[in-house]
């Protein structure tokens, strides 16, 4: 670890200037700037294509259907793209890519390098508190480093990535952590930053414990520990070609592309190898995730490869799954993987987002998500997806998972399985719980749905009809909007979260009523009231629409 005087620095920085004018020397703390223009970070925020995902699933994309003729059923996982966030661009560093997330409390922190022989970089702060309204909340950007993985511990953030070392006063190697202060969602870089460097051509991954910190680096590397308070080096161990690092029962595991994966001792001894031939590429994002006994280790274009940790052996791979809508497939590899409870998360490049189910004994593959841009990173961590997707941005993606109350008021209705267009007709009483993606809902009867549901299309509530919702609803997509229908003497009650991307028609006589008292709804649209019609209840209009 280096701490430098500025002063003496830029004394250095002249004499280096003098004796050889062809090179430029530079400082670390003279290449990083915060970003002070508060509508730069408003306007990285975008929700341009906000609303409903699809997923291509694996039984269509195989073509495993029995025949052509049987029902669209409604699929799992009604997931939403709540927004997207730009890449930070300066002048030099205009093809920044997200590389790395890392989720803490309300706060997502986001790294950026660039693919081009130049180094260049940035940090994103998040805030996701509310699910309706993300906020970039302090930007840093890095001209001369590439940052490829980032964590946060109490109140610093703690990047690693790649400087030329032979341009900088301060390195003394190309591959680097840094410790930034940062609190309350905002990086205070006057307070100083410190550094630790060690050998390889670039650090590649991040693992922070309680006392210490843990690097990788790639290119004749070394993984190194770090004293987590002045960043001073613990120990540290050579290896060919280190991507990852990562911790799993107390132990240090790390993907080696020469060699494979192996386990550490505190002492960062190899104490167990699990011998891996696949051709990993050169200088690429791939990472390891650890459950229930198992290692998941993302292999470029054979896919995500499953092995037993205990006895070293494959169990299966998940290929990468081929979405045939796709308009490009480049770059079709497995770059990460990420887990939530049962998901397994493959980010796959130009072949996007693919979700695969874990079975315990093996997994399945689900689907592909269907988002824009090549898929680099994907961290997951309780209801959210944080898939970065190159110069797309950051995309962040709500679960809509169920909660555990609202199953328990939900149990005594049936699981809803069947048709992706939901239709009860006059005279019909229908109730169910679940969470599901519909294509239409339409109800001319009585409908209760309890859970969370998605609709691609629209939803009509028929005349004299009841739909009782409780739990979540949202329809439509910004960049396809579709339309709540409320007709004349139809009612609509809602107790949890509303959000529909298009517009809210009320027609003479419609009644929509709010119950209990922490309600939102969330109205690209606009609510439109075709006569007199009956809104009653507490709830947050989040844009202000009624």
């Amino acid at each position: 670890m280096k701490k430098v005087n500025l002063l003496l620095c830029s004394i250095f920085l002249l004499i280096m200037s003098c004796s050889d004018e062809t090179t430029v020397f530079s400082d670390f703390q003279d290449d990083i700037q915060l970003e002070g223009n508060e509508q730069i970070l408003d306007n990285s925020v975008s929700f341009d294509y906000a609303g409903v995902l699809e997923i291509a699933e694996e039984v269509n994309i195989s073509g495993k259907q029995a025949s052509a003729s049987k029902v669209d059923e409604a699929g799992d996982y009604p997931l939403t793209l709540i927004a997207q966030i730009d890449p930070p661009s300066y002048s030099g560093g205009e093809d920044l890519t997200a590389s790395h997330v890392h989720v803490d409390g309300d706060y997502a922190y986001v790294s950026y390098n660039t693919v081009e022989d130049d180094y260049a970089g940035g940090i994103d702060i998040i805030d996701v508190s509310d699910p309706t309204d993300p906020k970039v909340t302090s930007r840093l950007y890095y001209v001369n480093a590439d940052l490829n993985a980032i964590e946060y511990s109490d109140g610093y953030i703690y990047a690693v990535g790649g400087v030329d070392s032979e341009k900088s006063v301060t390195a003394t190697s190309n591959s680097f952590v840094a410790k930034i202060p940062a609190s309350g969602g905002r990086m205070y870089t006057s307070a100083g930053i410190d550094y630790g460097f060690q050998e390889g051509y670039n650090s590649t991954d991040i693992e922070v414990t309680s006392n210490t910190v843990v690097v990788s680096s790639g290119g004749d590397g070394t993984v190194t520990i770090y004293n987590k308070s002045d960043l001073s080096i613990l120990n540290e161990a050579p290896f060919q070609d280190l991507r990852s690092v990562k911790m799993d029962n107390g132990q240090f595991a790390v993907l080696d592309a020469g060699s494979g994966v192996s386990i550490l001792d505190d002492n960062l001894n190899v104490i167990k190898e699990i011998p891996i031939n696949t051709d990993f590429g050169a200088a690429t994002k791939r990472t390891l995730a650890f459950k229930d006994g198992k290692v998941i280790v993302s292999e470029g274009s054979i896919g995500a490869g499953l092995y037993n940790v205990a006895s070293g052996s494959l169990i299966e791979y998940l290929p990468v799954l081929i979405d045939p809508s796709a308009t490009s497939t480049e770059g079709s590899e497995t770059n990460a993987v990420a887990l939530n409870e049962e998901m397994i998360l493959m980010a796959n490049g130009g072949s996007g987002l693919c979700l695969s189910e874990d079975n315990g004994d093996d997994a399945d593959l689900y689907g592909v998500i269907q988002l824009e841009g090549s898929i680099n990173y994907v961290e997951s961590k309780d209801d959210y997806i944080f898939a970065a997707s190159g110069k797309s941005g950051l995309q962040i993606i709500k679960l809509n998972r169920t909660s555990a109350s609202l199953s328990t008021r939900c149990s005594s209705l049936s699981t809803y399985s069947g048709s992706s267009d939901l239709n009860v007709r006059l005279g019909e009483d229908k109730g169910y719980s679940g969470s599901k993606r519909f294509a239409n809902i339409e109800v001319a009867g009585t409908l209760l749905l309890c859970g969370s549901w998605t609709v691609n299309n629209g939803v009509d509530v028929y005349s004299d009809a009841l739909f009782e919702m409780y739990g979540t609803l949202v329809v439509g997509r910004n960049n396809k909007r579709k339309d709540v229908v409320v007709d004349e003497g139809a009612t609509f009650i809602v107790e949890g979260n509303l959000t529909i991307y298009g517009d809210l028609i009320l027609n003479d006589g419609a009644k929509l009523e709010f119950i209990g008292n922490d309600s939102v709804v969330n109205i690209f649209g606009s609510v439109v009231k075709n006569g007199t019609v009956n809104v009653s209840g507490n709830y947050d209009d989040v844009k202000n629409k009624f």
